[in-house]
């Protein structure tokens, strides 16, 4: 696994290792395996719950493979039998209160986190759900899922994402990821659905869905579509952002289905030097 992957491989990559080991009361647990230890630390200990086939590290927790590092309040790995027989190996990883999921690139945030490898799912939930990669910081209210096998990950609730002082906010953002070159995931396209709103320092853009090709930076609204520069007002079925020279193009629908309508409000310095009054 490269180091510079996303952090959700990596914390794929922890999970799937065999368990190779019991916990120790004295609250550290190093789990062998695969590629590499994993390493179960606790301040208040870590409990062995054998019927239930559970670890449960509470009281700052935390878990560290190679450059992934994942913290919380709680810990709670549940491992089963292998199906080829060579051991045991975790399918689910629950981490409650005060959840930061870190690698040298990406950082996570959240109340809770649970990973489902059968379903190859990350789910994070609770309060100040956030994820920071680079420039690009995404947040959402209900809740934000990783699909591994699709690389793409979905925020729900007033999801919002923001790369300097470019926003996207929609009820939904589904966020595509795609490997440059390197092999490192790169954010590719965002589809948003939803009371999309596209904020750049010269407009505002609304419609019902949008599309944003992040490697050319554009962005296209369908669905009642308006932009506002200042007090100026343009209205349409279909409207292409250009987030990088922050030039907006309005269009008709491509069934014919409205014409393009601006409402232009003078300046009233401009009017005002020319002696016109109202």
């Amino acid at each position: 696994m490269r180091q510079s992957a996303s952090w959700f491989f990596l914390l794929a990559a922890l999970l799937v290792l065999p368990l190779a080991g019991t916990a120790r009361a004295q609250g550290m647990a190093t789990l062998s395996g695969g590629d590499g230890p994993v390493t179960i630390e606790a301040d208040n200990g870590i409990e062995w719950v054998r019927d239930e086939q559970k670890y449960i590290a509470r009281g700052n927790a935390k878990a560290i493979r190679d450059n992934v590092t994942i913290n919380a309040d709680v810990l709670t790995a549940t491992y089963r039998d292998a199906k080829d027989g060579s051991g045991t190996e975790i399918w689910r990883l629950e981490a409650s209160g005060n959840v930061v999921m870190s690698t040298p690139t990406e950082t996570a945030y959240g109340d809770r986190a649970v990973y489902n490898i059968d379903l190859q799912r990350l789910r994070l939930t609770g309060k100040g759900l956030r994820l920071v990669a680079g420039d690009d910081i995404v947040t959402a209210r209900d809740s934000i899922d990783y699909y591994q096998g699709k690389q793409v990950a979905v925020a729900n609730g007033d999801a919002l994402a923001v790369r300097q002082d470019r926003k996207i906010s929609a009820d939904t953002l589904t966020a595509a990821f795609k490997p440059d070159r390197t092999g490192k995931l790169q954010l590719a396209e965002v589809q948003a659905d939803g009371n999309v709103v596209i904020t750049t320092p010269n407009e505002i853009a609304r419609g019902a869905q949008g599309v944003y090709n992040v490697p050319k930076e554009i962005a296209t609204l369908t669905g009642n579509v308006r932009v506002t520069q200042g007090k100026n007002q343009l209205n349409g079925q279909r409207a292409e952002v250009n987030m990088k020279t922050g030039v907006s193009r309005l269009l008709a629908g491509k069934a014919g289905d409205g014409r393009v309508r601006g409402l232009f409000v003078p300046d009233e310095s401009s009017r005002g030097s020319t002696g016109r009054s109202q």
